[in-house]
Parts: structure tokens; sequence; C-alpha cells
């Protein structure tokens, strides 16, 4: 586990910053805007948790808070620092256990007949947000693997969370008995 003692280093003040195993690079690189952009994911769903949650969710949102520190940690390690550079990494499970996720919670949830504007409760408003956040990063990831190894179980995570947080908006919608809004496709 990192110790963090100091909280400013001064080193960043030029616009670069260091990846794990030293290497530093600009504020503005590729990677990290992807887990710049995991970790904004990762603070709006705080916001989310905050905004007061069905409990049901509290759980499975904390766990998905912690897989995406270790999605940020991941994306920090440039792929030559990869074999000195030991953490957590998602893996298959993870994906796993967000469509056991999706699965469980869609079974209560009406069929979709039409796409949905994102609202209702403000934790399933904040929820949808998360899901553009979510999709924003898994742009970036998939930009970043054109150009560097990126893991094919965190491209996969991203694409599937992004799902997840769809159907955990609708699932706390439902519980707050907020009636879904379908898109005006005729305007």
């Amino acid at each position: 586990m990192p110790r963090l003692t100091r909280i400013y280093t001064r080193r960043g003040d030029d616009g670069s910053t260091a990846l794990i195993g030293g290497r530093r690079v600009g504020k503005d690189c590729l990677r990290i805007a992807a887990y710049g952009t995991v970790d904004e994911l990762n603070s709006l769903l705080g916001v989310v948790l905050a905004a007061g949650p069905t409990a049901e969710l509290v759980k499975p949102l904390r766990r998905i808070q912690n897989e995406l520190l270790h999605a940020g940690a991941e994306l920090a390690v440039p792929p030559g620092a990869r074999k000195s550079a030991a953490g957590p990494r998602l893996g298959r499970r993870h994906v796993a256990a967000l469509e056991k996720l999706i699965e469980r919670l869609n079974r209560g949830l009406p069929p979709l007949k039409n796409f949905l504007l994102p609202g209702g409760s403000l934790p399933a408003a904040h929820l949808h947000l998360a899901r553009t956040v979510c999709r924003r990063a898994e742009r970036l990831v998939v930009h970043l693997a054109r150009e560097e190894p990126v893991s094919s179980h965190l491209l996969a995570y991203l694409n599937r969370l992004s799902d997840a947080l769809f159907v955990i908006a609708r699932y706390q919608n439902q519980t707050d008995g907020q009636a879904e809004v379908l898109w005006g496709n005729r305007a």
C-alpha cells in the first residue's frame, strides 16, 4: 500500500507526472487521461453514494470503487515496468461479478421499449452521468490500447461497467418510484 506522507512534491509543477516505476510523462499524455478519467468515475460514484442510493446498492458500488482503484493503478504502470510493479489487476472474475450484478438487478426491471432519457432520482441521475464518464474512460483506454499493451480484462471491465451502471440507475429509479422517461423520437 502506498504511504502518503506529503500531498505535494512540486515535481509536477512543470506539467509532468510520474508513472509507477518512476518514468515521467506529460500530464496530458493518453495514459494519464485514461487513468484520470477512471479516477473521475470513481469520484462520481462517491457522489452517488453521498446522494443516498438504496441500501442494496451500497456494497456493490463500494466494490466497484475499489476495482476502479485497481484499474487506475494498472493504467499507471507503463508496459516496461509491469514485471517489477506488483499490484492488483482486474481479471475475468471482476467482469463476471459485474455480469452477475446486471443479471440480478435486471430481472426485476421492465423490458426496455425505447431509449431512456437520463434522470430520475438524484442517485439515479448521478448513475446515468457515471455511465457516460465510464464510456469516456473506455474510449480513452481503447485509444491507449492501440498504442501500448492494455489488459483485455480491463477493457472488458469498463465495457461491462457502463452496462452495469445503466441497469443500476434503472434499478435505483424503480426503487425510488421514479417513472422512466422514454426518448420521444418523434419530436
